[in-house]
């Protein structure tokens, strides 16, 4: 139990750097998510995305494990799949124990409802979304899973534009947190050895943003302070982390 209460601590510190705009209401609903399932925000569990928590593929197959699941079945519904057009859903059935009849989860994907990152891959990304539902039955989870929602719907303030001399104001007298927060960037990836490119595709997917122009200059700062107390915590889930995304096709010159 003091073990329990030590890293919902650590969760609400790590959220209130991470989320700087979380309000009380967050933070009571962080501590309350995090005690009932054993969730922790430096594990990366939980995320807060457009003013609500979600929970992630990681965080329920932590709690599958911490609870014994017996098993997890996936399967094509081909009545409703079309490979030609990269559109499928997939049911999953969790079995939490050896007795259990199972508790079933459909999830569906296409190029439609699927990040421009991971286009392509719409199979894997619809096996996930299947899955966290099922799971999220399974033990009763209220709470969406990130993976579950598509495209970010809502309008992503912009990052003011750059000038010459790299102040993050047009007009030249911005506050220099712009070429700070990259000069932090390119540090941590110097001294995690971490690719930079996919770095890139994970801070898109962070930031729920097509390119990274279009994401905040908050999104980014929350991005890089995450991506620093990951890569310091466990080197190795994040490199696990940023390998789930494709790499850039390099262009050949003839």
């Amino acid at each position: 139990m003091k073990k329990r209460k030590t890293t919902d601590r650590t969760s609400i510190r790590l959220a209130r750097k991470l989320w700087t705009n979380l309000s009380r209401e967050d933070l009571a609903r962080l501590r309350k998510i995090a005690t009932q399932y054993a969730f922790s925000v430096g594990a990366g569990d939980l995320i807060y995305l457009n003013n609500g928590w979600y929970v992630t593929h990681t965080g329920l197959i932590g709690l599958a494990r911490r609870k014994r699941c017996s098993g997890i079945h996936v399967e094509a519904v081909d009545s409703l799949c079309d490979s030609a057009a990269n559109r499928f859903v997939l049911k999953a059935t969790v079995f939490p124990s050896k007795g259990s009849s199972g508790f079933v989860g459909y999830g569906d994907a296409d190029p439609s409802n699927v990040s421009s990152l991971v286009r392509g891959a719409e199979m894997r990304v619809v096996e996930t979304r299947a899955v966290n539902r099922a799971l999220r039955k399974a033990y009763g989870i209220g709470l969406c899973s990130v993976e579950e929602i598509g495209t970010n719907p809502n309008p992503v303030e912009k990052l003011p534009p750059q000038n010459a001399n790299g102040n993050g104001n047009g007009n030249g007298n911005g506050n220099g947190s712009g070429p700070k927060v990259r000069d932090r960037l390119c540090q941590i990836i110097r001294q995690h050895k971490l690719d930079p490119e996919l770095v890139k595709a994970y801070a898109v997917d962070f930031c729920g943003t097509k390119t990274l122009r279009e994401a905040s200059r908050e999104q980014v700062e929350n991005f890089v302070q995450q991506l620093a107390d990951w890569a310091a915590k466990d080197r190795n889930a994040l490199l696990c982390q940023l390998n789930s995304y494709p790499h850039p096709k390099q262009e050949v010159v003839a």
